[in-house]
């Protein structure tokens, strides 16, 4: 069976950050190279320290959980886009290109 892979650019403030990608039942995020190099450039969050290795996860991190719309707007978003209300991941990639809280971005690959 083929291993289904959904694939984000995560942006902080315009600057690519690093890449963001979910397989059937792991997530995993990597900081950019370049991103990484630059020391004064700061980790998007005290959850995700700047490393080379990727992280991995079982669930959608934290982090990027905490940028969806809950309740109504959740309700709505997914109403919308046609998009199943526990598939945490399209919903981020679908909603946090724009308009979001902060400075961080995701943009579908």
């Amino acid at each position: 069976m083929k291993t289904q892979e959904k694939r984000a650019e995560v942006y902080f403030n315009g600057t690519l950050v690093g890449f963001l990608l979910k397989t059937d039942n792991k997530y995993f995020f990597e900081y950019n190279k370049d991103y990484l190099r630059n020391q004064a450039n700061p980790p998007i969050s005290l959850t995700l320290p700047k490393r080379e290795d990727p992280y991995v996860s079982d669930k959608l991190f934290p982090f990027f959980y905490g940028l969806l719309s809950e309740g109504d707007n959740k309700e709505l978003q997914c109403r919308l886009l046609s998009i199943d209300e526990n598939d945490h991941f399209t919903r981020l990639i679908k909603t946090a290109e724009l308009d979001t809280i902060g400075g961080i971005t995701v943009r579908e690959i």
